[in-house]
């Protein structure tokens, strides 16, 4: 059986981490798993993506930013913004190596998430959206 909800989210951009693991947990409970599952979440949109992390303020505020600052800078020169006429080539650049989904099993009920492991979305857009997450539950 498969159940699907959404995550709706306002976001900020510039390389916004937003923690959305109670989000997902809240909908785990909502469904009523009390046995093994698995969670798959969709972020739908080409400029944010979807991965786990330790939600402390040293990598949240900084190390994770200064990362893709690094691998995609925003005043770098992308083709996308030529084609477009836009400022986003390196949202789309970065959002491209974290990816838009992510997997996690449900075990006796609960995500099986580490101690400091939680589940994030990152806006690398240039201006606020509101960003949609598909979730959907396998049981």
């Amino acid at each position: 059986m498969i159940q699907t909800t959404q995550i709706i989210l306002e976001t900020r951009g510039d390389c916004q981490i937003v923690d959305i693991s109670s989000q997902v947990r809240r909908t785990v409970s909502q469904a009523s798993i009390t046995g093994d599952a698995i969670v798959v979440l969709f972020h739908v949109g080409s400029t944010g993506g979807l991965t786990t992390l330790e939600y402390e303020p040293g990598l949240v505020n900084h190390d994770i930013k200064a990362m893709f600052d690094n691998i995609a800078p925003a005043d770098g020169s992308y083709e996308h913004e030529k084609t477009w006429d836009d400022d986003n080539g390196h949202a789309h650049c970065r959002a491209s190596l974290l990816g838009p989904s992510l997997t996690i099993p449900v075990i006796k009920g609960q995500l099986a998430l580490g101690t400091w492991q939680q589940i994030v979305l990152i806006d690398f857009d240039t201006r606020p959206r509101t960003r949609t997450i598909v979730c959907q539950i396998l049981t």
